[in-house]
């Protein structure tokens, strides 16, 4: 993987941006000096272009940062769409950093004040994020042409794809991933009672679906889908020990479409029906009297 930093204290510079429709399957990527940086946001089709060193392809939900060359250009046909962005950075001067993931040791690839690292091609976990901003960045430049606030909404679409980047979460700030953590588990907990979807989670977070289950996996040890069953037997537990409502009364409560739904989410999580657990708990009280 290879990555640019930046130093934040050095101003990034809007120069326009856009979004690009291509005509036909048969639409090539011009052949140019690209002068500045240019950054792609694929959202149909792939984009194929290169520059003077590399070969890229960039799918739907990903995006391409490319720094300046001499030789920027398509080398294969294709219909695609995108958003567009050319800036400038530290007063035009460019002078990135280029970091090759393999060859640096972790605590060499961790975030810290002032400093950004950005892959150069990665897949977004929340496309919808970007497009969002980068509609605001082409609103702005419209209606207000005020370089101060277009530069600000510029560094912002980079912040914003650096954060969600694997990079950052795997070496970002560690107190930032159990916060999210925390916010998921105690958002489960407040709508255990509702038919809970890890899509509906994703989009509630701002996340890509199969980011957000690798990213839970990762810090709690089980599959979210697990995870939110579990917490429902928990549930499930406690209401049929402690009350007389029926099987089905509790399944509802709990997101089921129907009680026979609920007996077998029961049976796979305790190897018991909800019947039998609540008649075995209130043998086992019995026997302590």
């Amino acid at each position: 993987m290879r990555i640019c930093e930046f130093d934040t204290t050095k101003d990034f510079i809007y120069h326009w941006c856009g979004k690009f429709i291509s005509p036909n399957e048969e639409w090539v990527h011009l052949t140019r000096n690209l002068l500045d940086y240019e950054l792609f946001v694929v959202t149909d089709g792939t984009l194929y272009v290169a520059d003077d060193a590399h070969k890229y392809e960039v799918f739907p939900g990903q995006y391409l940062l490319m720094p300046p060359t001499f030789f920027q250009h398509g080398y294969k046909s294709g219909s695609c769409s995108f958003y567009w962005m050319h800036f400038g950075y530290n007063r035009e001067q460019n002078d990135h950093t280029v970091l090759k993931s393999q060859l640096l040791a972790p605590e060499e690839l961790t975030y810290r004040e002032n400093r950004m690292l950005l892959p150069i091609q990665g897949e977004l976990k929340s496309l919808e994020r970007i497009t969002i901003l980068m509609k605001q960045l082409q609103d702005s430049d419209r209606r207000y042409r005020e370089a101060t606030l277009n530069r600000f909404l510029c560094g912002t679409i980079l912040a914003e794809i650096a954060v969600q980047s694997p990079l950052y979460q795997a070496y970002g700030n560690k107190k930032s991933q159990e916060q999210i953590y925390s916010d998921i588990v105690d958002y489960i907990h407040w709508h255990i009672s509702e038919n809970l979807r890890v899509a509906e989670l994703a989009e509630y977070f701002g996340y890509n679906e199969k980011y957000l289950t690798t990213f839970f996996k990762s810090l709690a040890g089980i599959p979210i889908k697990q995870y939110i069953l579990q917490e429902k037997m928990e549930r499930a537990k406690a209401v049929l020990t402690e009350t007389n409502q029926p099987i089905s009364q509790i399944a509802y409560s709990l997101g089921f479409s129907d009680a026979h739904n609920f007996t077998n989410a029961f049976k796979k999580i305790t190897e018991l029906s909800p019947s039998e657990y609540r008649s075995g708990f209130t043998k086992r009280n019995l026997v302590h009297k």
